[in-house]
């Protein structure tokens, strides 16, 4: 769909064409917050694209997997430690996209398919189609599949990352291996067009979502939102008396997304993922803190993240020791990471630099300590906490806010429903 497509099924609906002087008659405030957080997921996924293509990453490529992500990996917030990836921008304008995947046997892999909105149309991988391998037609909306093994994407551009564990830095080269079977081959349209981050004053940032939906239209879903902000994401112009209002309820939506990290249920001082992660429906506000501080996030199904409610707006701050215990069993197939981040003051997350290069401790880490009854302490801090500590110490940043992420990957129903719940972090 084109922009001058997009503008007529906006006006089938009532939404085009609003002059300046309707917003006066709307709460423009609120329809401002709506707008930005609607449409964010887009702004984020098409700035991620952007960075990797400057990279030199063409669509419908793969490209990654060159080592496990650390504290130089800025592209993605909230990487993990855990896996190798591969990251490919889909076009699919002209056609359905061919997903090759090599045979992987028990080792854990996923490839998530991404519409633009970040909500995940399918995710393949050990759990759903196990490690033979096979060979997928990715169609775009309204495209008849004439390959094997079709999967449908709501979008005409997406966003395929593939994880494939690797077990320690020594199995790099063997998972690299693998990776090379990993292929996409499908024709591309024209390139993507620049467009505005989210950062931008609210004139660009809207005209750019404007854009972005002429290329990724929304659905149906979306028709009741589309109508009340038709006057920033329809083709209303933003009259100067109006600017104050718009400000402000975009400076609304920004701290509405980082509180709480969209409203997630605090249990026992943890922040659990809401039961729609990675396929959000209506919920544009958990789409949208989603998209901020964990873009790419797996359905629970696949894989769950859970954050503490730390000290203050959900990170911690504190110099001195905490500690985070697990038991022997933990309920999930695949296996358990907790990761280390420097918050960065618009609210996204990266591995920090500290002197054992160590991103994040797992149940798969090379020299860790149980206790004697089979369960682990992980002693988080500044500071090297010496002794035996030491072998189960994650490393915070030498200053500055903090987040740990606990990643459990297959979990069990006992995990998913609630039935199991992790201690909160204290202070050793």
């Amino acid at each position: 769909m084109n922009r001058r497509e997009l503008m007529l099924t906006f006006g089938a609906l009532g939404l085009s064409g609003l002059a300046p002087t309707a917003f006066a008659q709307t709460d423009l405030k609120s329809a401002a917050r709506d707008a930005w957080i609607f449409g964010l997921p887009l702004i984020e996924m098409a700035t991620t694209r952007a960075r990797q293509m400057k990279q030199g990453l063409p669509p419908n490529f793969f490209a990654g997997g060159r080592a496990l992500s650390d504290h130089t990996a800025r592209v993605v917030t909230t990487p993990n430690n855990d896996t190798l990836y591969l990251s490919a921008w889909l076009d699919l304008t002209n056609g359905p996209v061919t997903l090759t995947v090599p045979e992987t046997g028990d080792r854990y892999w996923s490839v998530a398919i991404m519409d633009m909105f970040t909500n995940n149309n399918a995710v393949l991988g050990s759990r759903t189609i196990g490690g033979a391998g096979g060979t997928f037609t990715l169609c775009g909306p309204g495209q008849p599949s004439t390959g094997p093994n079709p999967v449908r994407v709501a979008t005409p551009h997406a966003w395929a990352l593939a994880r494939v564990l690797v077990d320690g830095p020594e199995e790099v080269p063997q998972v690299q291996q693998l990776l090379r079977g990993f292929k996409v081959s499908g024709k591309a349209g024209k390139p993507p067009g620049a467009y505005a981050e989210r950062g931008a004053d609210p004139v660009a940032y809207f005209a750019s979502v404007r854009d972005l939906m002429a290329s990724d239209p929304a659905t149906a879903l979306d028709l009741r939102l589309l109508r009340r902000t038709a006057g920033l994401l329809g083709e209303g112009q933003i009259a100067p008396a109006d600017m104050a209002a718009v400000a402000a309820g975009v400076a609304e939506a920004k701290s509405l997304i980082k509180v709480g990290f969209g409203g997630q249920e605090s249990i026992k001082g943890w922040r659990y993922p809401r039961a729609n992660l990675g396929d959000y429906g209506q919920d544009y506000v958990y789409r949208a803190a989603v998209a901020l501080a964990g873009l790419g996030a797996l359905p629970t199904a696949e894989a769950m993240y859970m954050r503490p409610d730390g000290e203050k707006d959900g990170v911690f701050h504190g110099d001195g020791l905490y500690r985070f215990s697990l038991p022997a069993d933990v309920p999930l197939d695949g296996f358990w990471s907790l990761s280390m981040y420097e918050a960065t003051p618009d609210g996204q997350f990266f591995f920090t630099d500290n002197p054992l290069k160590r991103y994040a401790i797992g149940d798969r880490s090379k020299g860790l300590k149980r206790r004697k009854d089979g369960g682990v302490d992980v002693w988080i801090g500044r500071t090297d906490p010496g002794g035996e500590r030491t072998a189960n110490w994650l490393p915070a940043p030498k200053a500055g806010p903090w987040m740990v992420t606990w990643r459990a990957y297959l979990p069990r129903p006992a995990l998913i429903n609630g039935e199991w719940r992790l201690s909160p972090i204290t202070r050793a």
